[in-house]
């Protein structure tokens, strides 16, 4: 018998990958996507969609009552009004956990993904780790952090791990895709004169580290950062997509009170706009952060994980797959 998997989000960047990874591993999948989502990383593979979003409990229900394990991909990471955040992190946890009890209790894992803004920055440039004292400076980390909160209100009744990977970069992204192609159009923006370090961590390492949650007995009730073992500032970051794009671009440091500033611009059009800012106020604050670091120690001890490409290899592969899509 196959093993069966349920997958929100898994149209999105992450959530695709997760299902890549559960139909290489031999699992039987089952995609939850909103009636709006595209389809696109999905076509041709051996899936099931239901585009049921994650507030239909009838039919989430019906999805979730033999499966084996849930991975819980699906957020929102950008919104004009709090409530959105709250709405889309933390009560479609709710909706799903609830169900679980009622329906499936003895599933086998269920692996929530947060991010590290649920914890926060690093503190004194030291890397945060899972007994930081979580400290989110945006609206979006205190949504994740809540939905953390929650799903240990149910860690007594289901098999829950929840994962937080810092900046998330690799194919299929569109986020950090923006950088690269700012640098192929000759083009380095570097926020502020300081020095800023981060963790990173490409895609498919992301992937690895959830699928080994989901398959380790010593998980359950567990919160593991899933990054880079090292850390890196931007120009070690601008020296390997110089080496990867083949060209040098222009570095440029941007003030922190221009950061703002453009912010605020962005945002203040935005209220026109039935679509939320990608870059606003609380970006700009993630931006002039000293160090975004997290230690990933934890998933190397508990769960055997480790970064299998490095940083040159992540992002060679990222630029590539950009060029064969004719996106750089």
């Amino acid at each position: 018998m196959k093993k069966i998997s349920v997958v929100t989000g898994a149209s999105g960047f992450v959530g695709s990958h997760v299902v890549d990874k559960l139909l290489a591993e031999g699992h039987q999948v089952r995609c939850i996507l909103r009636g709006s989502s595209s389809t696109k990383w999905l076509e041709n593979k051996p899936v099931e969609i239901f585009n049921c979003g994650l507030f239909d409990k009838d039919a989430l229900r019906k999805i979730l009552k033999d499966a084996d394990y849930l991975f819980h991909v699906a957020g929102v990471v950008k919104a004009k009004e709090e409530e959105e955040y709250f709405k889309g992190n933390v009560e479609t946890t709710r909706t799903l956990l609830d169900l679980l009890c009622e329906v499936n209790p003895g599933i086998k894992k269920v692996v929530i993904v947060s991010s590290q803004t649920a914890c926060g920055p690093s503190l004194d440039g030291n890397p945060v780790n899972e007994k930081t004292a979580e400290h989110p400076i945006t609206r979006y980390g205190k949504s994740k952090l809540a939905q953390e909160k929650l799903a240990k209100s149910y860690m007594d009744k289901l098999p829950i791990t929840i994962i937080r990977p810092p900046a998330v970069f690799g194919e299929r992204d569109t986020e950090i895709y923006l950088f690269f192609r700012t640098y192929k159009q000759g083009l380095m923006g570097l926020i502020g004169f300081n020095k800023k370090k981060l963790s990173l961590v490409y895609v498919h390492d992301l992937v690895k580290g959830i699928y080994l949650a989901s398959v380790s007995a010593n998980s359950t009730g567990q919160t593991y950062f899933i990054g880079t073992e090292k850390y890196y500032d931007w120009d070690q970051i601008g020296e390997v997509t110089r080496k990867a794009v083949g060209k040098k671009a222009l570095t440029i440091r941007i003030p922190h009170a221009i950061v703002y500033s453009v912010a605020a611009v962005a945002q203040f059009f935005a209220v026109f706009s039935s679509n939320a800012a990608t870059f606003n106020i609380e970006k700009a604050k993630d931006f002039v952060q000293p160090a975004w670091t997290c230690d990933v120690s934890k998933a190397m001890n508990e769960l055997g994980y480790r970064q299998e490409f490095s940083l040159e290899e992540g992002i060679m592969r990222t630029i590539d797959w950009y060029r064969a899509m004719k996106w750089l």
